[in-house]
């Protein structure tokens, strides 16, 4: 399991002590480090590469991407130059992956019992 984050987001940090409280370790990738091309489109895999892009990053707003979306290699590209456009934290269990901190979400990724299930 990977939990890619910024340290210094408050987000993150919660998601981070919520694994650790609930007994659930994750390898940590620290976003600042930034990832690649490659990196990014493995982790997209065939997903909708727009719910990877943070919406509060200001260059989301200047470009107007929630109205005019980039491409996905433009949009991958991107995040590759400007780790903070990359939504976070980001949970990856094997297939199963959580965008965001949602508890109920993260629960669901790793199998931490309580709260509500959503199936798959």
């Amino acid at each position: 399991m990977k939990l890619y984050l910024k340290p210094t987001c408050t987000t993150c940090r919660r998601a981070k002590a919520f694994l650790r409280d609930n007994g659930a370790h994750a390898e940590v990738v620290d976003l600042n480090a930034g990832l690649s091309v490659e990196e990014l489109d493995r982790l997209i895999g065939k997903r909708d590469y727009v719910l990877f892009l943070n919406p509060r990053n200001e260059l989301y707003r200047a470009r107007r991407m929630k109205q005019n979306p980039p491409s996905r290699q433009e949009a991958i590209r991107l995040m590759a130059a400007n780790p903070n456009l990359i939504r976070r934290p980001i949970l990856v269990n094997g297939r199963q992956l959580a965008l965001g901190f949602d508890p109920d979400e993260f629960r669901r990724v790793t199998g931490i019992a309580g709260g509500s299930s959503l199936a798959e």
